[in-house]
C-alpha cells in the first residue's frame, strides 16, 4: 500500500466514523507500520486527529494480519 492510498483510505474511513471504520483504520495502519514504519503511522495518527477521535496512539505498535 502506498502513503497516497493509505490517505485517501483513512480519509474516507474518518468521514464514515463508526467503529467498524476504526477497526479498518487499524488495519490500515499495520500495513503502514509494516511497510514504511513508526514514523509514517504516527503522521497519520496525528493528520487526522485519530487520538481524538478513535484513541489511537502515536508510539503504539500496529500490526497487520496480512503478510508481504
Amino acid at each position: 500500500m502506498t502513503l497516497e492510498k493509505a490517505n485517501e483510505l483513512i480519509a474516507m474511513h474518518v468521514s464514515f466514523g463508526s467503529g467498524y471504520n476504526r477497526h479498518a483504520t487499524r488495519m490500515i495502519l499495520g500495513e503502514i507500520m509494516r511497510d514504511f514504519g513508526q514514523a509514517a503511522v504516527d503522521q497519520l495518527i496525528r493528520d487526522y486527529d485519530l487520538t481524538g477521535k478513535w484513541d489511537f496512539k502515536e508510539g503504539v505498535f500496529y500490526e497487520t494480519p496480512f503478510k508481504k
